[in-house]
């Protein structure tokens, strides 16, 4: 073992796969052996591995200007027309962006900008977020607060209570329902919840609510129909606005250019972007904010000096210069809508699973998936996490690659580019995965309902 102290990773369990080079969908490891890459890396690397494209857009910024900061007044092109380029593309009025260099810290950010237009605007105790039980936004010690995962929580003793942090239902009806409840009547119910607890804690108290459209490492929850449309009518009432994390949803992701649009939430305050925002070829965040929030921090930060808040790589050249090559990569070859068409292929080969014994829901929107993997269909009680981790062994020894999440689930994300016939091959392996894991719960005991 190396000397490496790995994220996310049991540290029993370490380099377990090293993985030697990649090549459109697919990364081989040092003993040759190929895997289709079905989460994108880490829901990121939507043009595949080794495009040449973005491999020459890095080299040639290299070349030009290597590095640059954007400190007291200094800038440079590719930072300014990738600011451009975003505002033309989000639905945020009046668009202006900071940049960044992870989710994690584009949604540190916005806790700061939040705070400082409290202030700004005479109103400093309208500052607490509200977040989603299962939710899930990034590792800082502010963002980290944010997320509800519990392997983020455990032992960090996160500062949530100081950083005005607030938990109010996750809308994944499969889990969350009561016995007989509708879908409709779950949304009537939590979004009640909401409100109550906006009331509770006092309207003027609260900024933002922030969510993910559909979830990622939580589970890959799809809320249902009508969920959102009843949160921002709620949101407009009370004068609080909306935080739409689109780290993973983000650039064709759902099948539309943003998880907002699959979702039908209308003109977010804030938008977290990146991941696929550079396909991951460079680490590169931004933080969209709407423009009359900006405007008005200029007095305020102008009688300070500085806007005091910024990264040594806050808008880097080179990660600037590969984000701008993404996006057009994205326009000139109708990424957003090859993806939405070999999305709706990938969700119609993953519903049939629904009828394996191990799966009690089959779950998605576009290139975003995951299988709830379940002991009792008739109740829907889960596995021990563990059985979600041998899946995901099981699958990477069929040469395929996925993720356990939320503890029962297991999430596919493959790259935009991915083709039908290489969906086929991702459910073929799947399948194998499956069948394997089945055998192992049975040795085990560990299925209560087959049927």
């Amino acid at each position: 073992m190396t000397n490496v102290i790995y994220p996310t990773t049991n540290f029993k369990a370490t380099e377990q796969i090293v993985v030697e080079r990649g090549e459109g969908v697919y990364v081989y490891d040092n003993k040759g052996k190929q895997y289709l890459e079905g989460l994108a890396g880490l829901w990121c690397t939507s043009l595949g591995y080794g495009n040449q494209e973005l491999i020459d857009a890095a080299t040639a910024q290299m070349g030009q200007l290597s590095y640059y900061h954007a400190f007291g007044g200094k800038t440079h092109p590719m930072m300014m027309a990738l600011a451009d380029k975003i505002r033309d593309m989000v639905p945020v009025e009046n668009a202006k962006i900071f940049f960044g260099n992870s989710g994690s810290d584009a949604n540190d950010t916005f806790i700061k900008i939040l705070r400082y237009y409290a202030n700004a605007t005479g109103r400093p105790e309208k500052r607490k977020i509200i977040t989603r039980e299962r939710g899930y936004h990034g590792v800082t010690v502010a963002s980290g607060a944010l997320t509800s995962l519990p392997a983020n929580l455990t032992h960090f003793d996160a500062p949530v209570d100081a950083l005005g942090i607030l938990r109010t239902d996750h809308p994944h009806y499969y889990k969350g329902r009561n016995p007989g409840e509708s879908e409709g009547a779950f949304v009537d119910r939590i979004v009640d919840n909401l409100e109550n607890l906006i009331l509770a804690e006092g309207p003027d108290t609260i900024a933002a609510f922030l969510a993910e459209p559909i979830t990622g490492a939580s589970g890959v929850i799809v809320p249902p129909a009508g969920y959102y449309e009843k949160v921002q009518a709620l949101l407009n009432k009370h004068d609080i606005m909306f935080w739409a994390d689109e780290v993973i949803c983000g650039f064709g992701r759902t099948g539309n250019d943003f998880g907002c649009t699959t979702m039908n939430i209308e003109n977010p305050a804030l938008m977290t972007l990146a991941k696929q925002l550079s396909s991951a070829y460079v680490p590169i965040s931004a933080s969209v904010v709407r423009g009359d929030i900006y405007e008005a921090l200029v007095e305020p930060v102008s009688e300070v000096g500085v806007f005091g808040h910024g990264y040594t790589y806050s808008g880097h050249p080179l990660g600037c210069a590969v984000a701008l090559k993404t996006l057009e990569i994205y326009e000139r070859d109708n990424i957003f809508e090859k993806a939405a068409k070999t999305g709706a292929y990938l969700q119609k080969k993953l519903a049939p699973f629904a009828e394996h014994p191990l799966v009690g829901e089959v779950r998605g929107k576009g290139l975003l998936a995951a299988l709830e993997l379940v002991s009792d269909k008739s109740t829907g009680e889960g596995f021990p996490a563990s059985v979600a981790g041998f899946l995901t062994n099981a699958c990477a020894e069929a040469g395929l690659i996925g993720r356990p999440v939320a503890g029962t689930a297991f999430a596919l994300c493959p790259p935009l580019i991915i083709t039908e016939a290489q969906i086929d091959e991702l459910t073929d392996k799947l399948a194998i995965g499956l069948d394997a894991t089945l055998e192992h719960v049975h040795s085990e005991g560990l299925l209560k309902a087959a049927s």
